[in-house]
């Protein structure tokens, strides 16, 4: 099912419960009833407790948008890290150079076509990616340098591999889900406090009244989907992409 489905429906019922109470809720008032009276003390709660679960929803938005900016940046120093390896395998011997660049590719073409999948669907990477990896390692490290030139490229392209290693371990542990069931649980335990503190205030079947009540509970809603799709940052919504790859590696893409 689509992630726009799931939002649409998601708000179209919020609207739906909370109206329908609203209009059932109405029906039962007395015809000498005052909505006037009212006590103050329960306006200020309501406007509290929105306020809390205002900041709340605020950090976790922040924290769950953190984690897909973390996810990305793995991607990007993963890729330009494999590019150097590339690069400047140039001064090694053309069948060194060769051997290098075909693993290389080799691993990039799995990460794009096979281990982006496996992430989005399970949250790990795969161990193909990593034997993969582990021969571009030994592809590096097992070289004799003969030269001079080559010994001084040596050590950056273990450097350059140690760190591509590093930015896969990175983006292994952010291919899972980052938002724990705990804090699911305070997220939608509170949006219904915060929505149901509404009929506290005595809403009336006015259209206006009507109107601001279905909004809110949208947006509540909204608010919620985008921390979900968030939450998984190679697997829904707006989630990080493979573009560093196949931008420096052209060839991966197909």
């Amino acid at each position: 099912m689509s992630e726009w489905l799931v939002l649409s429906i998601a708000m179209a019922s919020a609207c739906a419960v909370v109206l329908t109470i609203a209009v059932l809720n109405n029906r039962r008032v007395a015809a000498d009833d005052d909505p006037s009276q009212t006590p103050d003390v329960i306006e200020y709660m309501t406007m509290m407790i929105g306020v809390v679960y205002a900041i709340v929803l605020g950090l976790a938005i922040a924290g769950v948008w953190e984690g897909r900016s973390a996810a990305q940046e793995s991607v990007r120093l993963e890729a330009q890290a494999l590019h150097e390896v590339r690069e400047r395998s140039s001064v090694y011997p053309a069948e060194v150079r060769d051997t290098i660049r075909a693993d290389l590719d080799a691993y990039v073409a799995h990460v794009v076509g096979k281990e982006w999948r496996v992430m989005a669907e399970q949250g790990t990477l795969t161990e193909r990616g990593t034997e993969l990896l582990a021969r571009v390692r030994a592809d590096v490290t097992d070289y004799e340098p003969r030269t001079e030139h080559e010994g001084q490229a040596y050590q950056p392209l273990v450097d350059q591999v140690a760190a591509a290693d590093d930015a896969r371990s990175s983006r292994g542990e952010n291919a899972g889900e980052t938002m724990p069931a705990l804090v699911w649980f305070g997220l939608i335990i509170g949006a219904l406090v915060t929505v149901g503190l509404i009929f506290t205030l005595q809403i009336r079947r006015t259209f206006r009244e009507l109107l601001l009540a279905g909004l809110f509970s949208a947006l509540i809603a909204f608010l919620l989907f985008l921390i979900w799709s968030f939450d998984s940052p190679f697997g829904r919504g707006i989630s990080a992409t493979a573009s560093p790859f196949i931008d420096l590696f052209p060839g991966a893409g197909g």
